[in-house]
């Protein structure tokens, strides 16, 4: 059983209220912190502790694991994301999981959230260049299914500036900016010299051979001289976007 903050309350009420007894309430939270499924260990506590629940990374997973994992995640009822989904492996889950999105650029596949979900907040995903874009759409989507609202503003790199200076606007708006490039890794701190709002860096492992596969643009983020930014893992579109989803969205104490 998957427990959130709001089932929680919901649980404690009933308790104070005589619809259940304390002690199958604590036979209940006797299964706290994770399930045991064998070949994994799912954190059922993690949305109660982080204010969101656990996503299912697919490198290495078998089918058959990630068709049982996603399946006790839609049995209770919580968001389905599962990142670097390779389409070969797509198109094997597919008759498990009908009602998967997969979006092949992003390499990650989702359930829709519900209609009444609402997304709240601005943050804008950046890319230097169109090569970048397999990361960004992972940000971007994994933005949207979390529950922030997301735009893309791609193709806008330090050799045109005038591309991003163009959308003034729309930089100022956003909450949270996720900047993605690779080659030099120049564009987070341009963007960051710009704005008022925290950005995430993302080095991607796109450029020449001295490029190092996205050690160069790393480097050049972590040692940006503008206050502000912060730098996730190369390629990780995920994790860049799981933090400004943090910033936009704060959980609630």
């Amino acid at each position: 059983m998957m427990v959130s903050e709001q089932r929680l309350q919901r649980w404690l009420r009933d308790v104070r209220a005589g619809r259940r007894s304390p002690r199958s309430l604590v036979e209940r939270l006797k299964r706290l912190p994770f399930e045991d499924v064998g070949f994994a260990r799912l954190d059922t506590h993690r949305r109660l502790r982080r204010g969101l629940p656990e996503v299912i990374f697919c490198d290495g997973k078998t089918p058959q694991q990630l068709a049982q994992l996603t399946h006790r995640l839609a049995r209770h009822g919580e968001l389905i994301l599962l990142t670097r989904l390779a389409p070969e492996l797509y198109e094997t889950l597919r008759p498990r999981l009908p009602r998967l999105r997969y979006h092949p650029l992003a390499r990650l596949a989702y359930a829709p959230a519900s209609s009444r979900q609402q997304r709240r907040g601005l943050v804008l995903v950046v890319t230097g260049g169109t090569s970048d874009l397999p990361v960004a759409e992972e940000a971007a989507i994994t933005l949207e299914q979390l529950g922030s609202r997301a735009a893309r503003l791609f193709d806008v790199g330090v050799a045109g500036i005038h591309r991003l200076l163009s959308h003034w606007r729309l930089l100022q708006q956003a909450r949270a900016i996720v900047v993605i490039a690779g080659m030099e890794g120049a564009l987070p701190s341009v963007v960051a010299g710009l704005v008022r709002c925290p950005v995430i860096a993302v080095p991607t492992s796109v450029g020449y051979g001295a490029s190092f596969q996205g050690v160069a643009p790393l480097l050049t983020m972590l040692n940006s001289c503008v206050p502000g930014i912060g730098v996730v893992n190369i390629d990780n579109g995920f994790g860049a976007a799981y933090l400004a989803h943090l910033i936009n969205r704060p959980p609630r104490g």
